[in-house]
């Protein structure tokens, strides 16, 4: 697994990034030394004419410049919980800005509140948007997933064959689950103690909570399997008829981009946004040591040990500005948008 860690700067970004001093690179796991990769910014850059060229030479590097302009694959976002499109104006802008021409997409579905329904609920209507857009981007998509919205996304990806999505980036999103007393939670559950949401979750009636889908208590590890219908499956943690087909249509995706940081605030542990989560002690074990990881029940460690899982760890950065933050934007989603 790549990794890059930042911290947050007030200073524009405006810079190639070749590890400068406020760059660590964590270093890589499972990548074989001919598919080593370093966190340098790429991008793609168009000739330019100077003024004064002949006729025929800027008539030529005209229509290259607008292959470059042309060939970016369209990005498909899809918002986190209480979220819609408006919240997600300035990321599109950031990448209509690096990346001219283009075509982003923000899944306009169960915004607001309706985010609160059963996820199993809303991947199928995500789909069918998402297969839309798919069918008319013959050279691939990618997908850009927010808070829940990264498990939707992985619902999705996991759920449809012949998918054509080439990038998941998957930001600040509880991919091993969630548990912790935060903002979010406390909105939902008032003012139920985390020790005691699961009494809420794992039945049939909590389980139309979105929240609930991915409530992933460590001290209730058998209820959470048997009562959970969506992320124990999602992980491959409970066994199930479309195990297989679901790992082999997550494996299409050539690169997984996971972002995350320490002052998240709501993510918790923060570590899920990197696939990391509790033991039953509340210490947190990292992705590689996760059953799930070590069983490849998903693909995941066949996805890293490809060398297409990229890590990239920000700190300074609250839950509701990933999306807005210019710095996040170019440091950990920028080169994966081409």
């Amino acid at each position: 697994m790549v990794g890059c860690q930042y911290e947050e700067s007030h200073s524009p970004s405006s810079a190639v990034l070749t590890t400068p001093p406020q760059v660590k690179v964590l270093g890589i796991i499972h990548s074989p030394p001919a598919l080593l990769l370093t966190c340098i910014r790429a991008e793609m850059k168009c000739p330019r004419v100077a003024a004064g060229s002949h006729g025929p030479l800027l008539l030529l590097l005209l229509l290259v410049a607008g292959v470059c302009v042309d060939s970016y694959k369209p990005v498909i976002i899809v918002h986190g919980i209480f979220d819609g499109p408006q919240q997600f104006q300035n990321l599109s802008r950031f990448i209509k800005k690096v990346h001219p021409g283009t075509e982003v997409t923000v899944i306009d579905l169960y915004d607001d509140l309706l985010s609160l329904q059963p996820l199993w609920k809303q991947v199928p209507d995500f789909r069918q948007s998402f297969d839309s857009i798919m069918k008319n981007a013959p050279d691939g998509v990618h997908l850009l997933c927010f808070s829940q919205g990264g498990l939707i996304c992985r619902a999705l990806l996991s759920t449809t064959s012949n998918h054509n999505v080439h990038t998941f980036i998957s930001l600040s999103s509880p991919l091993a689950g969630q548990y912790g007393d935060t903002d979010y939670v406390q909105k939902v559950f008032h003012k139920t103690l985390k020790k005691n949401v699961h009494f809420i979750c794992y039945n049939k009636f909590g389980q139309k909570v979105s929240i609930c889908d991915y409530w992933n208590d460590p001290h209730q590890r058998r209820s959470y399997l048997r009562n959970n219908i969506f992320l124990p499956l999602l992980n491959g943690e409970r066994p199930h008829r479309d195990m297989k087909a679901w790992r082999e249509n997550f494996l299409q995706i050539k690169k997984l981009v996971l972002v995350g940081g320490p002052d998240d605030g709501v993510i918790t542990p923060w570590q899920s946004s990197h696939f990391g989560f509790y033991n039953s002690s509340e210490n947190v074990v990292e992705m590689q040591n996760q059953e799930f990881y070590l069983n490849d029940a998903f693909g995941l460690k066949t996805l890293d040990q490809r060398g297409d899982v990229v890590a990239c760890v920000h700190s300074g950065v609250k839950h509701t500005t990933w999306h807005s933050n210019f710095t996040v934007f170019r440091n950990c989603m920028e080169k994966w948008l081409t």
